[in-house]
């Protein structure tokens, strides 16, 4: 994951959109942006000319854009935490898809890569764990929708203590 450009959240929007609409069509139009995130096409000339003094994207008015090779890494980095996020707001703290993507959306923009890698470094470990793994993640959803946990944690660090060491 690169370091995090300086767009604004909105600007970071029109770029992914960019980017998913030229993988679904080979190009964007004006038009396909405008209603992909439900806004103007006068706010989206407006950020078409920012991203274009960037040198983020190839843009001419009337013409179809496409991303310069800097747009598309760039894209890619904010795509990249997109799916990060909602990964881990599934797969670790059991959120709902829906709103796994609206938080990812919000948040993408906010959080440091740092920290964002390091969401990813947990769910990965987790996964591996001996004392995590999909066993401790499914009684953190049990936890979150009763509001208590069903088995002994005694037992359950017991028998990790007790589990053979691989090596």
């Amino acid at each position: 994951m690169k370091e995090k450009t300086d767009l604004s959240a909105s600007l970071e929007d029109y770029i992914e959109a960019i980017y998913h609409i030229i993988e679904e069509k080979l190009v964007a139009r004006s038009k396909e942006i405008a209603a992909r995130l439900g806004v103007s096409r006068a706010s989206v000339t407006e950020a078409l000319r920012a991203l274009s003094k960037k040198d983020l994207i190839n843009y001419s008015p009337y013409e179809a854009i496409t991303l310069t090779d800097e747009g598309k890494l760039v894209a890619e980095d904010v795509i990249f935490r997109h799916e990060a996020l909602k990964r881990f707001f599934i797969e670790v703290l059991t959120i709902e898809d829906s709103l796994a993507e609206e938080g990812a959306c919000k948040i993408e923009h906010a959080a440091p890569p740092e920290i964002i890698a390091r969401m990813i470094s947990f769910t990965e470990f987790m996964q591996v764990c001996p004392r995590g793994g999909d066993e401790l993640i499914k009684g953190f959803a049990d936890f979150c929708e009763r509001g208590k946990q069903d088995n002994n944690c005694e037992r359950c660090i017991s028998h990790c203590l007790d589990a053979p060491k691989s090596s």
